[in-house]
Formats: structure tokens, C-alpha cells, sequence
């Protein structure tokens, strides 16, 4: 059964956007935060989730949302650097920090 398995090395910290300056706190419920729960935008600072080996460190720019049947609503990024396309789950029901959810419809809009 081939297939490629994608390692995930668990991250959830604190940072400040580099895109909109907002504090971005972890989630409070597990899982990892990778993206700003402002302004959507993020980093490409990964390879595999969380190792932190990507040499592009480009802005990852949010194009697109997508509603997926087990994972809910996800964000889709396009590197403004180098084009990688990477996708992350949105965290609406965070308890302490939830994804902005006007900015998601915003996005969704633009389609």
C-alpha cells in the first residue's frame, strides 16, 4: 500500500504576525497554531509540519477556503516567494483565540 506518510512535529507556540502585528497565542484546545487567527496569513517555515527545514521562509499568503468532510474549514496558502501551496485547518471554536470568522468570509468571497 504505498503512500507517502508525512511526519508532524507538534508546535504551538505564541508569535506576532508578521503580516498584520497582531500576538497570536497557542490554542488553548492541542493541535498546533500555523497561521494568524487575524489576517489568516503565515510563514512558510516547514517542510513536514512543524520541522521548521524549509529554506523559502517566504509569507504564505491566504487564496482560498475550503470545506473538507472530516477536517472542517481549511485555509488555503500560496507562498508569495516560491508558490508552495500548503493548507492548514481553521480553529473557529478556540476557545482563547478563535480564527476570525468575518475574514474567513471575506476570503471565501473572493472566489
Amino acid at each position: 500500500m504505498g503512500g507517502k506518510t508525512r511526519q508532524f512535529t507538534v508546535r504551538n507556540e505564541s508569535f506576532v504576525c508578521l503580516n498584520c502585528g497582531a500576538y497570536v497565542k497557542p490554542l488553548a484546545a492541542g493541535g498546533c497554531r500555523n497561521h494568524c487567527p487575524e489576517c489568516f496569513y503565515s510563514l512558510h517555515l516547514d517542510v513536514n509540519p512543524g520541522d521548521r527545514l524549509s529554506d523559502c521562509k517566504g509569507i504564505l499568503e491566504p487564496i482560498a477556503i475550503e470545506k473538507h468532510s472530516k477536517k472542517g474549514y481549511m485555509v488555503v496558502h500560496r507562498c508569495k516567494r516560491c508558490g508552495h501551496i500548503v493548507k492548514n485547518k481553521l480553529a473557529l471554536e478556540d476557545p482563547v483565540q478563535p480564527d476570525n470568522f468575518e475574514k474567513m468570509l471575506e476570503i471565501m468571497s473572493r472566489v
